[in-house]
């Protein structure tokens, strides 16, 4: 078990449904961070197009340009990289995030919640599965923008230490986002880490960033600035983790539940 866990948070604007100029961007930024003090790279959502329902026109397969350069990346730097993208499976479309691994291996999860008031219900398929991600000893629960808005979904029932949500999230809403973001930090006794993207899509809808990252008590760690293409990297640690739940122990006393998907 590793006792801290080095995170690079990338805030980046996004070229509107074009994959080359996005694997460009990210490379630069990939290449940029050193191997020597980092994990875990993460990226925003849908980062080779931005958020769009025009999935035929930028989809790629889990064996596609994006996919394989995530992994050559990640087995060259010894770091693990996350994001999401469209993908496209047994013709279907997904928001899938990946979370790539140093040792090349590959888990996905696909986003629960489709954003209906923009129609992502009607086009991407719904994932039915968390993913719970076993890494240097940390267990991190990768989720996906809309996602945000239903703890339900994201309570910790499997002991993990990380909530990570990856985000299109436009400005009129954004204090919703730094909100519940702190939220889900606050009632899971875990870090919540959120990335998302910044400037104008094709549509004119402007993303402010708020990339942040939150300690089990809700004290934000980070200071990233809003509106401006940035990366900043952050030491978790478990300790803090173990020692504020043995504490407190409030995750003792949350409600059982079952869920239908």
């Amino acid at each position: 078990m590793q006792e801290s866990l080095q995170v690079a948070i990338v805030q980046s604007n996004l070229v509107w449904e074009n994959p080359i100029e996005n694997r460009l961007n990210f490379v630069d930024k990939i290449n940029s961070i050193s191997e020597k003090t980092v994990d875990l790279i993460v990226l925003p959502e849908m980062f080779t197009s931005g958020f769009t329902m025009n999935a035929e026109i930028v989809a790629e397969t889990m064996e596609g340009e994006t996919v394989s350069l995530l992994k050559e990346l990640a087995v060259k730097k010894q770091i693990a990289i996350t994001g999401s993208l469209v993908i496209k499976e047994d013709n279907k479309y997904y928001n899938r995030l990946v979370f790539v691994k140093p040792d090349g291996t590959i888990q996905s999860y696909n986003k629960r919640h489709g954003f209906s008031l923009a129609g992502e219900d009607k086009v991407f398929t719904s994932g039915t599965k968390k993913l719970i991600v076993s890494y240097k000893g940390w267990s991190i629960c990768p989720l996906i923008c809309y996602d945000l808005r239903f703890p339900v979904w994201a309570r910790n029932t499997n002991d993990y230490d990380v909530v990570l949500y990856v985000a299109n999230w436009p400005k009129p809403r954004i204090s919703a986002w730094d909100a519940l973001l702190k939220s889900r930090a606050i009632e899971n006794m875990s870090y919540a880490i959120g990335v998302n993207r910044v400037g104008l899509d094709a549509k004119n809808y402007e993303y402010p960033g708020h990339s942040a990252i939150y300690n089990v008590l809700g004290e934000q760690i980070t200071s990233i600035e809003p509106n401006k293409e940035q990366i900043e990297i952050v030491t978790l640690s478990k300790t803090h983790i173990e020692k504020h739940r043995r504490h407190l122990g409030f995750l003792n006393d949350k409600d059982t539940f079952s869920l239908e998907v």
